[in-house]
């Protein structure tokens, strides 16, 4: 293991310092922290280290992007199918009571 040697002390004078990130965010992103399992972060990682460069954490988001996608692709399909069905259903009903006024 790499032995680390501590930096000697300096005299920094921070009076002009300013707080806050030293680079502003990306419109539309939030900072968060987040625990993830360990398997997770190495899946991710690998894939960077297979593709020669990236990011695993904007992996990660793109994980998360498609997964939403996809919900929201399923959910729509189920609507439309639901719909779909209910329709003969609602016309089998339209002639059973045309037929009993009949």
């Amino acid at each position: 293991m790499k032995k680390t040697v501590a930096e000697p002390y300096r005299d920094i004078d921070f009076s002009a310092a300013k707080r806050g990130p030293v680079l502003e965010a990306e419109p539309g992103k939030t900072k968060i922290s987040i625990r993830l399992d360990n398997a997770v972060i190495e899946y991710f990682r690998g894939q960077v280290e297979r593709a020669g460069s990236g990011n695993y954490q904007t992996l990660i988001n793109d994980a998360l992007a498609t997964f939403i996608q996809q919900r929201s692709v399923i959910d729509a399909v189920r609507q439309v199918v639901r719909e779909e069905l209910a329709q003969p259903v609602a016309k089998a009903r339209q002639v059973r009571s045309k037929a009993a006024l009949a």
